[in-house]
């Protein structure tokens, strides 16, 4: 138990330092401006120093011959049916994601604790409009630079930290699984978001142990992410009705087909299962 504790400890201690970093560079850089163009800024160098180059580093102390690839699951790559049944599987469980944070979303705290549901929905929906600033789009090069900043960065940046890192310290078993998910969804710090998402990130927990390649989760990561931010472009010029289009579907009055996506994305996962076992 002694080495996994140093491990995180040291991973911890980076992460705190290099955002302390990038923090003050952003400030020196950027002024603290609240502007959208400015907030991208930190979120790149935030992203980055938080949960991007600690795992690099640690993996490049711990692995052997300085291999951080190789300790990470990255040098390990994947065939074309397994990447496209991860896209498959990801498309399929959008409206089961939906659900979900719906029936998260009508938790309510008991009275005495109103002050802190309060608060809570008050970050929700700070969070909220922060993301919809992000994502407005009025051309494709702001696409894309959307879809690098909001899909593929922390797509890589958060499995190389949390199922490349710190599942793999904790030792890739269940358990380990499970108590990376609940950290990985409680660090968003969205609790009226945090059933989904850590359902979504114990997902990616097995997916990576059943492969034994960090590029699968990355590569479901990016897919449900990249989603959201086209989803959003392609709608956004239709009007509010329609940008909710993507957000509600399987919720609300279509919760028939949030359980439809539950039972096809287990049956997803089943197949993934037999499959990379077969291998």
């Amino acid at each position: 138990m002694q080495k996994p504790l140093i491990r995180i400890l040291f991973w911890l201690g980076i992460m705190a330092v290099l955002t302390a970093l990038a923090m003050g560079f952003w400030m020196v850089i950027r002024g603290g401006s609240q502007e959208t163009e400015s907030l991208k800024w930190l979120q790149f160098l935030q992203t980055t120093a938080t949960f991007l180059l600690p795992p690099i580093l640690g993996a490049w102390l711990w692995s052997e011959s300085h291999r951080p690839l190789a300790w990470l699951k990255l040098d390990k790559g994947f065939s074309w049916d397994i990447a496209l049944l991860a896209i498959g599987i990801m498309i399929c469980a959008v409206p089961a994601i939906n659900l979900l944070a719906d029936l998260n979303g009508r938790i309510e705290l008991p009275k005495s604790l109103a002050f802190i549901e309060e608060k809570l929905k008050l970050m929700e929906e700070s969070a909220a409009v922060l993301t919809e600033r992000f994502l407005k789009a009025d051309n494709i090069g702001v696409l894309l630079i959307n879809i690098g900043l909001l899909a593929l960065l922390p797509a890589l940046s958060e499995e190389l930290s949390f199922r490349g890192t710190l599942q793999q310290i904790l030792g890739n078993k269940a358990a380990a699984i499970w108590v990376t998910a609940f950290i990985f969804s409680a660090i968003h710090m969205q609790f009226y978001g945090f059933v989904p998402r850590m359902l979504m990130g114990a997902m990616f927990g097995y997916v990576f142990v059943w492969t034994g390649s960090l590029w699968v989760p990355i590569l479901m990561h990016f897919t449900n992410n990249g989603l959201a931010v086209l989803t959003y472009y392609l709608f956004d010029e239709c009007g509010e009705n329609s940008k909710n289009i993507a957000d509600t579907i399987g919720a609300g009055d279509t919760w028939w087909l949030g359980v439809i996506s539950i039972v096809i994305t287990s049956l997803g996962l089943l197949i993934f299962y037999r499959r990379t076992h077969k291998e």
